[in-house]
C-alpha cells in the first residue's frame, strides 16, 4: 500500500506538503447519498487547527475544506471519490532555509535526505509534518458521523501530559463525550491546569514536553477483527503509528498477574459481557462487544528553541544547531482529534469491509 493511503473499502490518500499550496485527501468508498453535517466537521477541524491557544503553534491556518469532487448538485455525496484541499497560507519558509542541508535532531531531515536526496521539500517537514493531519481530520469527520449513524461513538482525551495525569473514566461503561469536547479535553479540569502549567514551563525553557492520549470507543458490534494480521488491534495500530510523533500504542491495560489481569465474563440484560476490561474490548484481534479503548504515546516535539548538536551534510563536520520556526511545545492537545479520526476511518473501513 502507498505511504499515504490506508484502507481498502474505505480509503483515504493524504497528499500535499507543510509549505506547498495545499494538502488534501481523496476519499473513496464513502457511500453515497449523505448530506455532510459541514457546522459538525468544521468543528471537528478547529480542535486540530493551529494558532488558536498558548499551547500551540502561533502559525494559524483557517483548515476549512474545499470540496473538489464527490458531491453532486444538492450537496450530497453522490458515490464518486471525495477530493477535499486545505490551503497554507501562514508559512514561513524563510525559518527553513538554514536546514537544507543540517538536519534537526528529532526530525526525519536526515532519513528524508538519505531517501529523496536534494529533491526533498524540507520546508517545515515537506511530507512527513503534521500539517496533513488536517486532511486526516477531514475524513476522520466524515467516518465518525457515518459510524455515528450505526451507534459508534469515538471519543478520546488527554491522558498525560508530562508527568501529569488526567483522570481515567469506567473502561466497562466510559461516560462521554463530555471529555471529549473543548480545546483542552481533559476529564479532571484541575489536572488539566497543571498540565498547561507543565506546557508553559517548559516553553519558557525553550524546550517541549512529551504526552499521551487516551481514546474509547463505544457500540462497536462484536466480532469485528480477526487472528494474526487480520486483528483489529494491529488494524487501528497501524493508522495510529502513522500519526507523526507516535511512539507508543497500548490496549486496555495490562496486569502483573492472570488472576489479576483476566476479566470474568458474565451476562447482563442478556448479552455476554466481561465485568472488568483490561483487554481494551478485544480478545485474539477481535472486538468482544465492550468498549475499545487504548492509549497513544506521544514524543516531544523535536522542534525546540535550545542549541543542538548536529552535522553539515555537505561538509560532513559537526555544527550547533538552533531551530527557528513556530512549533507546539507539546503536540498532545491538538493530537486528540487525529486520534479519533485515525480510528474512525479503521472502523468504518472495517464495517464495509465486514471483517
Amino acid at each position: 500500500m502507498p505511504d499515504f493511503s490506508i484502507g481498502e473499502r474505505f480509503k483515504v490518500t493524504l497528499f500535499g506538503q507543510s509549505h506547498g499550496p495545499s494538502v488534501g485527501c481523496v476519499i473513496e468508498g464513502f457511500p453515497a447519498g449523505v448530506a455532510p453535517d459541514w457546522d459538525r466537521i468544521s468543528a471537528f477541524l478547529a480542535r486540530r487547527a493551529p494558532g488558536q491557544n498558548a499551547w500551540s503553534t502561533p502559525r494559524k491556518e483557517a483548515d476549512q475544506p474545499e470540496i473538489l469532487s464527490g458531491l453532486n448538485e444538492n450537496g450530497q455525496t453522490c458515490g464518486a471519490p471525495i477530493t477535499a484541499v486545505i490551503r497554507n497560507g501562514n508559512t514561513h519558509s524563510r525559518d527553513y532555509e538554514a536546514l537544507k542541508s543540517t538536519p534537526r535532531p528529532g526530525h526525519a531531515d536526515y532519513t528524508a535526505y538519505c531517501k529523496y536526496g536534494d529533491a526533498w521539500d524540507g520546508r517545515g517537514g515537506g511530507q512527513f509534518s503534521a500539517r496533513l493531519t488536517a486532511p486526516l481530520c477531514f475524513a476522520g469527520a466524515l467516518a465518525k458521523l457515518a459510524l455515528e449513524e450505526k451507534g459508534i461513538d469515538i471519543a478520546a482525551h488527554i491522558a498525560r501530559v508530562g508527568t501529569v495525569e488526567d483522570a481515567s473514566p469506567d473502561p466497562v461503561n466510559p461516560a462521554f463525550p463530555f471529555y471529549a469536547l473543548g480545546a483542552f479535553p481533559v476529564i479532571d479540569a484541575e489536572k488539566g491546569e497543571a498540565m498547561k502549567a507543565e506546557i508553559e514551563a517548559a516553553r519558557q525553557r525553550g524546550d517541549s514536553v512529551d504526552g499521551a492520549v487516551a481514546c474509547f470507543v463505544t457500540g462497536l458490534p462484536t466480532g469485528l477483527g480477526g487472528p494474526y494480521f487480520g486483528g483489529l488491534e494491529g488494524k487501528l495500530a497501524q493508522a495510529l503509528f502513522g500519526i507523526p510523533a507516535v511512539k507508543g500504542v497500548q490496549f486496555g491495560d495490562v496486569r502483573h498477574f492472570g488472576s489479576e489481569n483476566n476479566d470474568a465474563f458474565c451476562v447482563e440484560n442478556g448479552a455476554v459481557r466481561t465485568a472488568t476490561n483490561h483487554c481494551g474490548g478485544i480478545l485474539g484481534g477481535i472486538s468482544t462487544g465492550m468498549p475499545v479503548s487504548f492509549t497513544v504515546s506521544f514524543k516531544p516535539t523535536p522542534s525546540i528553541s535550545l542549541p543542538q548538536q548536529s552535522v553539515n551534510l555537505r561538509t560532513m563536520a559537526e555544527t550547533t544547531l538552533t531551530v527557528q520556526g513556530r512549533h507546539d511545545p507539546c503536540v498532545v492537545p491538538r493530537a486528540v482529534p487525529v486520534v479519533e479520526a485515525a480510528a474512525a476511518i479503521v472502523l468504518l473501513d472495517m464495517i464495509l469491509q465486514g471483517v
